[in-house]
């Protein structure tokens, strides 16, 4: 997901794809253990989403 994309959310919608993502990111995580994924630079992309969706809610938590 892309920063101006998430700029545009609202608190609680960044909330829920916050919670999606890090649920998302654990599953991968797992299959990947257990057999390597096709793409494992999905796991990486996921967690940076993961990071700017955090930063966007905390941002918006200090205003």
């Amino acid at each position: 997901m892309k920063q101006s994309e998430i700029k545009g959310l609202s608190a609680a919608q960044l909330q829920e794809n916050l919670s999606q993502a890090k649920k998302a990111y654990a599953n991968l995580k797992l299959a990947h253990a257990i057999s390597p994924i096709e793409n494992p630079l999905q796991i990486r992309s996921l967690r940076r989403s993961i990071a700017r969706l955090a930063t966007e809610l905390t941002k918006r938590d200090l205003q």
